[in-house]
């Protein structure tokens, strides 16, 4: 069965957005970035809540890649040639290739498609993944650590979860980020 990945940069006091809903701060270097390339190139579907969806179509085009460095030109092909499922209540189409369209979250529908993939599945957006944690669909979470505190925000874990957690792996980067990779037991 294939596993469900969340993986997202984060403040060292839990946020992946700010109070302004920004998150610049949490640009990876090149090291980071291609730390990154390499994790999502093991998934096969991405599932996604419309905002970050929303963010993350820009892979799909974006302006100057041709003269890009080649790790910027690596995840945008990584991106492209992933399938995406967006949870969406007011998309109706998509606007990148290899895309649907859920109008809700059904956990049994995330399980059926865990246990025929061909490869791993991935979730983003902190209420998507909120979901998916609290319906047990999550087996493996990354979370890369920045040397930043932004004092509130988007919390990437939701309150009132309890999860016991299997520590994999770690990895520090030159930057000062820390990379920690566990398993949901």
């Amino acid at each position: 069965m294939a596993k469900l990945i969340y993986s997202f940069n984060t403040s060292l006091d839990g946020y992946m957005k700010d109070e302004e809903g920004s998150f610049d701060w949490s640009e990876p270097n090149e090291e980071v970035h291609t730390f990154f390339n390499e994790l999502e190139r093991t998934i096969g579907t991405s599932l996604y809540g419309r905002r970050l969806y929303e963010t993350m179509r820009y892979w799909q085009d974006p302006p100057g890649l041709e003269s890009a460095d080649q790790y910027i030109r690596d995840y945008a092909a990584v991106w492209q040639d992933t399938d995406k499922v967006v949870y969406s209540r007011t998309l109706r189409e998509p606007s990148t290739p290899r895309t649907r369209i859920e109008s809700h979250f059904d956990p049994a529908a995330v399980r059926e498609l865990k246990e025929r993939a061909d490869a791993d599945l991935s979730v983003g957006g902190a209420e998507l993944a909120a979901e998916a944690l609290r319906a047990g669909l999550v087996d493996e979470l990354h979370q890369v650590v920045l040397p930043v505190i932004v004092g509130g925000g988007t919390r990437w874990l939701p309150d009132g979860l309890r999860l016991d957690l299997e520590l994999l792996d770690e990895r520090r980067f030159s930057n000062g980020a820390v990379h920690l990779h566990y398993r949901t037991t």
